[in-house]
């Protein structure tokens, strides 16, 4: 299993309770084929510029630790709800790099 990342940011207008589902949705898609290992949600903050002419996002991250086969799945219902406004899963293990002497 590899480690990984995932930062989203959910669409500002929906209320505290649809944002707090939609973290939610994110761990159980983590959750059905791997494992949870931190979740940290930045709350609401100012976009680097407008999105679909917001703003503001609700950012969260989490790392995970999962087969490669689920970031594309994750990135493929992320993709498709429109309470995600953007997403980047990212992989926390180093590239293989030999050094030979």
């Amino acid at each position: 299993m590899k480690n990984y990342e995932v930062l989203f940011v959910i669409d500002s207008t929906l209320d505290d309770e649809k944002k707090d589902a939609a973290v939610e949705r994110v761990k159980e898609i983590i959750s059905s084929e791997g494992e949870v290992k931190d979740v940290d949600v930045w709350g609401l903050r100012k976009l680097a510029y407008p999105i679909q002419k917001k703003s503001e996002g609700y950012y969260a991250v989490i790392q995970f630790t999962a087969e490669p086969t689920l970031p594309l799945e994750l990135d493929r219902r992320l993709k498709i709800s429109d309470d995600y406004i953007r997403h980047i899963i990212v992989s926390k293990d180093p590239k293989n790099t030999k050094v030979e002497e």
